[in-house]
């Protein structure tokens, strides 16, 4: 009897599987990736001289977000809110908490009237402060940095 002789070793990468995996999660990425944006998207003002708030970005910061079509979204959430609601809503958020501070993310070609508006609910919940948020205008010396200014 015959032995078979074994086939001679291949050299070669098989990179098909490699790719199919690469693809596969390429294509994971671009599906999750527009689901992980928690904000809307809002061009915001711009302020020479901003101040630093950084407890906007807290995750437990009440947020209101006015896009330029003049839709409210009030976070955490950001869920879209007629703004006549917001004074009963805002007043639920801030039962429990020592500050009455919100924070307002207005879109730099909103109406006035729009965030006027949105202001003068916050003030019937009761709120003390509300921080208007603003982009700094990157100069030549300084970096930009997440910013507002306080009313």
């Amino acid at each position: 009897m015959e032995q078979k002789k074994a086939p001679p070793p291949v050299s070669d990468i098989n990179v098909t599987p490699m790719v199919d995996v690469m693809l596969v999660v390429l294509i994971i990425f671009m599906v999750i990736t527009p689901m992980l944006s928690k904000t809307v998207p809002i061009d915001m003002a711009r302020a020479r001289n901003p101040i630093t708030m950084a407890d906007a970005d807290k995750e437990d910061a009440v947020m209101v977000a006015v896009t330029r079509d003049g839709k409210a979204f009030l976070s955490p959430g950001s869920v879209l809110i007629a703004p006549e609601q917001l004074t009963e809503k805002v007043k639920d958020l801030l039962t429990n908490k020592p500050t009455k501070l919100v924070y307002v993310k207005a879109d730099a070609r909103a109406r006035y009237g729009v965030v006027e508006d949105v202001v003068d609910f916050l003030r019937g919940a009761g709120v003390d402060q509300v921080g208007l948020l603003t982009e700094e205008i990157k100069s030549k010396k300084s970096g930009a940095a997440p910013a507002g200014a306080g009313l």
